[in-house]
C-alpha cells in the first residue's frame, strides 16, 4: 500500500494553454521525480483522466472555453480529491484567496520560483493524505 500512495504522489497533471509553459513545467518536475502528463485545454484533460486516477493537478486560470475556474469546479462537482494548484500571471489581487476559497490546495503568480512550485506539490500531497 505505501509503494501505491508513493506513486500517486508523484503523478501530476497540468493543464495550460501555453505549450511552452506545460513544456517548461513538464521538464522541471520531471527532474524532481514526478510523472508528468500535460494538456492544452481542460476537455482534453477530462477526456483522457479518470476521476479515480490519483495525482495533483496544476491548472491555468486563463484558457479558451473551459477556463481553470470551471475546471475547478467541475472536478469539486464530480467529487475529486485530487488536490490542485492554480497558475497564473494573472496580476490581479486576491486571486491566491478566490482559488483558495474555491478549493483548491494553492496558488502560484507566474512566474513563479521552481522550489515555491515543488514545495506547494508536497504540501498538497501531505494534506491530501491525511
Amino acid at each position: 500500500m505505501a509503494n501505491k500512495m508513493l506513486l500517486d504522489n508523484k503523478q501530476i497533471f497540468i493543464v495550460d494553454d501555453d505549450e511552452s509553459v506545460c513544456r517548461a513545467l513538464s521538464i522541471l518536475l520531471a527532474t524532481y521525480g514526478f510523472i508528468v502528463d500535460t494538456f492544452t485545454c481542460a476537455e482534453e484533460f477530462f477526456w483522457a483522466v479518470p476521476n479515480s486516477v490519483a495525482g495533483c493537478l496544476i491548472l491555468d486560470i486563463h484558457m479558451p472555453r473551459l477556463d481553470g475556474w470551471k475546471t475547478l469546479q467541475h472536478l469539486l462537482a464530480l467529487g475529486s480529491s485530487r488536490p490542485v494548484i492554480i497558475i497564473s500571471a494573472d496580476k490581479n489581487g486576491g486571486l491566491s484567496e478566490k482559488a483558495i476559497k474555491a478549493g483548491a490546495a494553492g496558488f502560484l503568480q507566474k512566474p513563479f520560483n521552481d522550489q515555491a512550485l515543488v514545495d506547494l506539490i508536497n504540501i498538497a500531497f501531505e494534506n491530501k493524505d491525511r
